[in-house]
């Protein structure tokens, strides 16, 4: 996996996740409500619904919201019209970082993502400047402690995947082409493969690597700062660093 990834698994395990529990719904219904705006109301046609469903349900989020947040995507009931921005930039080193937001107010969300850069020693890009660097893919994750290296490997494959990354000491990831994201995920689980979680993400093609401390403490510092923001649904970026490094800056 790169940096971030490893980053992210490694920042998860530590939050206190019911501190983080109401921020997580609001992106959660947010994912929802324009996932249901953009593809219509019924999950078994819309597969962006059906995983943003998933994930809010595996954060125990009450089925009323869920309910209400479909109906506000698709006109049932009035809400917040929501529009995706993505913004690109640079961290320290001049590592790539990429901000995917769902905002309904992009002029507030412009000027916050900016000052997120700026304080935390990054600056803002223009609209390309490092999104050539990352390859669009679809990530499947498969605790390892349910199913063998050797069958996920062949039952992956005989799915549709294109490659199974091996590295994490707790998840198998498993990699596919966008489109076939939805495809691979429910052919695996009609196998009885069990699925932490599936979703479209952004790979680095190139890596920045970070040896120096407080040079990654920034780093870090920055993209904890993107992801808290109430606005933004994912951050994407390009570092690696040791395993242990990230250990000691969580």
């Amino acid at each position: 996996m790169a940096g971030h990834s490893k980053w992210h698994n490694i920042r998860h395990k530590k939050a206190k996740m019911d501190a983080k529990r109401g921020q997580l719904f609001t992106k959660l219904l947010r994912e929802i409500t324009v996932a249901a705006k953009q593809g219509g109301g019924d999950p078994e046609f819309n597969p962006r619904l059906r995983i943003a469903i998933e994930k809010a349900k595996k954060a125990n989020m009450p089925i009323e919201n869920i309910e209400r947040a479909i109906k506000r995507g698709t006109g049932e009931l009035e809400g917040v019209n929501y529009e995706e921005v993505v913004y690109e930039g640079y961290g320290p080193e001049g590592v790539a970082i990429i901000v995917e937001c769902l905002t309904d107010n992009r002029n507030r969300t412009t000027s916050e993502v900016r000052h997120l850069f700026t304080k935390h020693g990054g600056n803002l890009g223009s609209s390309g400047c490092v999104s050539f660097l990352f390859e669009e893919k679809g990530i499947i994750t498969v605790p390892k402690d349910s199913i063998s290296e050797e069958e996920i490997f062949e039952k992956a494959i005989e799915a549709g995947a294109e490659d199974i990354n091996t590295e994490d000491d707790t998840y198998y990831e498993i990699k596919t082409d966008p489109k076939d994201l939805y495809a691979v995920k429910e052919a695996l689980e009609k196998e009885g493969v069990k699925i932490e979680k599936a979703e479209l993400t952004r790979l680095p093609t190139t890596t920045v690597e970070i040896k120096d401390a407080e040079t990654a403490q920034k780093l870090i510092k920055l993209l904890d700062a993107l992801e808290d923001s109430d606005d933004v649904q994912k951050v994407y970026s390009n570092f690696e660093m040791s395993e242990e490094m990230m250990k000691q800056l969580a």
